[in-house]
């Protein structure tokens, strides 16, 4: 599978969303009779898809609004929603910014200490609306965050950083035992994020119940760019569903992966099913919801680091509400919204009646995918070949241009 790079060093040839195709079925179904639920432990879901733990995107209401359209959200602990008793007026402060001045604007109101009390306040707030609860947090903070988290009744909890591995070698502070903190969990654990099938076999042979899979790919995270580390989703994904098939084969346990980021319409979250995913994470697409706390702006988790930011703030704008975007009907034509509408007419398509049957399409190798055939949506720039503006020096989106905006890297 490698190629040649120099003298005596090769490299694997890995693919990306734009870069494959799905084969239709010999067979098809009714898209109203398949079946799309995915299972974490005790917990299933008909909606297979989870709101990343990103603060322009999750907040409490967004969480419920979620959970009653029966899927799942998750919470970021380590963002504004704990440090702040009315988060709303640091995220003002985010969103209103000079784009220029955002890194340190963020960088400035993530220094606020996180309170214990108000991650106790979330959790009981999403709970009492009866509806699942997912938190996240970063590795150095899961054993405190977690004891709280657990005792106020969250139904989930997440480990995230942006490459997490079951054995962290470090002199300078003590690295999470995660074989001892999972056994200390009543409730599930998702651990993320990866990308190579030896991560996921570690992290499952550790105990995870679910892992995120991705690395650098999201719309707001600038990681490629900073480090220079990623592995494109397509193989990303599959890899880790390669390792998570050996392992339920082995062991009789079943553990969910969850491609996370660079899905950016229903024809990229559809491949990711294909390749092998039970559920998929997205931010860019929920940012865009009237309920996300962003108003149509989000920033990637690693954005606030103090003294190496790996993300920005993008704009996207707001398109409708969270129930079109994942039930329809659909306003756009960029495969944006009625995401649950395009995932069970592809699985119709290609003749799979559940999510486990979905990840056995057949898959090809078709880089024209994009461009064939579009010649008059290239030209025109609608349809598939529609492209935004960048955001202004004041964040806002060019005038005559709002739907959907991009902006510059962060510096």
């Amino acid at each position: 599978m490698a190629e040649w790079i120099g003298i005596g060093r090769r490299a694997r040839r890995c693919y990306g969303f734009d870069e494959i195709a799905l084969v239709p079925g010999a067979v098809s179904m009714n898209p109203l009779e398949v079946d799309t639920a995915w299972s974490i432990r005790d917990h299933k879901f008909r909606v297979p898809f989870v709101a990343s733990a990103m603060d322009g995107v999750v907040d409490v209401d967004f969480a419920i609004a979620m959970g009653k359209l029966g899927g799942l959200a998750v919470l970021n602990l380590d963002g504004v929603q704990a440090r702040y008793k009315n988060p709303q007026e640091a995220i003002t402060q985010i969103i209103q910014g000079d784009v220029e001045e955002t890194t340190s604007i963020v960088q400035r109101l993530y220094k606020t200490p996180i309170q214990e009390k108000l991650i106790a306040a979330r959790v009981e707030q999403i709970k009492k609306a009866k509806v699942p609860c997912a938190v996240s947090t970063i590795p150095q903070n899961a054993e405190r965050f977690g004891a709280v988290a657990q005792e106020a009744g969250c139904d989930i909890f997440v480990v995230q950083s942006t490459v997490t591995t079951a054995r962290h070698i470090s002199k300078s502070y003590k690295a999470l035992d995660f074989g001892r903190f999972l056994k200390s969990m009543k409730v599930p654990v998702i651990i993320g994020n990866v990308v190579t099938y030896d991560q996921t076999l570690e992290l499952m042979n550790v105990g995870a119940d679910a892992l995120l899979v991705g690395v650098g790919p999201g719309a707001a995270c600038t990681t490629r760019g900073v480090l220079g580390v990623g592995v494109p989703q397509v193989t990303a994904t599959v890899d880790c569903a390669s390792a998570r098939d050996f392992y339920h084969k082995k062991s009789g346990r079943y553990v969910p992966i969850i491609t996370d980021g660079g899905m950016r319409n229903g024809g990229d979250i559809c491949k990711a099913f294909a390749c092998g995913s039970d559920a998929v994470m997205v931010g860019s697409a929920f940012a865009k919801a009237k309920e996300a706390p962003g108003h149509g702006h989000h920033w990637g988790m690693a954005y606030p680091h103090a003294s190496l930011p790996r993300g920005t703030r993008i704009y996207v704008g707001t398109t409708g509400t969270l129930e079109q975007i994942l039930f329809g009907p659909a306003a756009t034509d960029d495969g944006s919204q009625n995401l649950m509408g395009a995932l069970t007419t592809c699985m119709g398509t290609v003749g799979s009646q559940n999510i486990k049957a979905f990840q056995m399409t057949e898959i090809i190798i078709a880089p024209s995918i994009q461009t064939e055939g579009k010649i008059f949506q290239q030209v025109q720039r609608v349809g598939m070949a529609r492209k935004g503006s960048a955001e202004q020096p004041n964040g806002r989106p060019a005038a005559g241009r709002t739907k959907t905006p991009t902006t510059r890297a962060a510096r």
